[in-house]
């Protein structure tokens, strides 16, 4: 009886093991759940990243349209624009130092 009880303990052994091993690497086990904490983790954080450009692109926005001093200093950087009666003043260009 000895015999026969050594047998079952080493079969419940083996099962528990194999068992432990599926649990683990299965398609849905522990290995796949630490990827999806992984992947959630990155898509939270560029979510956050996106609503907060989003919500930059809308104070921008209301800016353009309820601002006129805004309109023009965008005007005035990306455009080169200038009002009426502005001078505009441009420096000579100097010659570089011959370094002869």
């Amino acid at each position: 009886m000895n015999t026969r009880l050594t047998i079952m303990l080493s079969i419940g052994i083996v099962f528990l093991f194999g068992m432990l091993l599926f649990i683990v690497f299965s398609d849905n086990g522990l290995a796949d759940l630490y990827l999806m904490k992984t992947e959630r983790d990155r898509l939270l954080g560029e979510n956050r990243r996106l609503t907060a450009e989003n919500l930059k692109l809308y104070r921008t926005i209301e800016r353009l349209k309820n601002d006129p001093a805004y309109i023009e200093s965008i005007a005035r950087k990306e455009l080169g624009m200038i009002r009426k009666e502005e001078i505009i003043i441009k420096p000579r260009n100097q010659q570089p130092a011959n370094p002869n």
